[in-house]
């Protein structure tokens, strides 16, 4: 029973931070340690600091971000599952850092864990489900993420061109979130009409899915479309972006 209040504990951290609130996002992450410990499940503290590492991340706190992922990949025993999620935010602060080096190292490592995690060659047994199993590839889309950190926005616009062509249909936050990812990358590398028809698709559904995490690349995605404010694609989905911005 405390395994599974750790569990909807977590789940409740995760959704106040898609909510917009830091604060309860980490006082439920913390709830969810001390029950999972009380339970005598000490994997949930090192998924804990998967966690505050996505915090810091969208705060584009790179060195942070990196710090708490290590420090989840330490402890002997931690199953593939965690040591994948944790390797996958550590390249994500890698990027922000503009380490590209060690981003792609530590995508290798992301890539090992998983597959180790989905083929059950772990010597551990992986917790029930931590994280989103709905992204059948999550380190391409965690490439073109990281890509568009590092600056490299062509590239970053055709791996995720890919990578989202590849997500489930039923994945809508996934499809959203990378979606949104993916629209910025073509609007900084100057494929404005591409970025417009993208981000148009996805003002569909973008209300829907409630995130203040979609909310920041959305805002991104306009102040990076305000350049091209003379071209008519832009001048027609900028008042349906500023409308999601103020709804989703």
């Amino acid at each position: 029973m405390l395994r599974l209040a750790a569990r909807f504990a977590e789940y409740t951290g995760w959704m106040a931070q898609e909510s917009g609130s830091e604060r309860w996002a980490l006082w439920w992450t913390d709830t969810a340690v001390s029950l999972a410990r009380a339970g005598d499940d000490s994997e949930m503290g090192e998924y804990a600091l998967v966690r505050r590492a996505l915090l810091t991340m969208y705060a584009h706190d790179g060195p942070q971000t990196v710090a708490l992922a290590q420090r989840a990949q330490l402890s002997p025993g931690t199953s593939s599952r965690v040591l994948g999620l944790a390797a996958r935010r550590e390249a994500q602060g890698h990027a922000l850092t503009g380490d590209l080096v060690s981003c792609e190292r530590s995508l290798e490592r992301t890539r090992e864990h998983l597959a180790a995690d989905r083929s059950g060659a772990s010597g551990s047994v992986s917790p029930e489900i931590l994280g989103s199993r709905h992204v059948d590839d999550p380190v391409g889309v965690t490439r073109g993420w990281c890509l568009v950190d590092l600056g490299r926005v062509e590239e970053a616009a055709q791996t995720l061109d890919r990578a989202c062509a590849a997500l489930p249909a039923n994945a809508i936050r996934a499809r959203t979130r990378f979606g949104v990812r993916r629209a910025l990358a073509h609007a900084l590398s100057g494929e404005v009409e591409q970025a417009c028809t993208i981000a148009t698709e996805l003002l569909t559904v973008a209300p829907r899915v409630d995130s203040a995490t979609v909310r920041l690349d959305l805002s991104r995605l306009h102040q990076t479309l305000a350049r091209y404010h003379g071209h008519r694609s832009v001048r027609e989905l900028s008042p349906h972006l500023l409308t999601a911005l103020s709804t989703v």
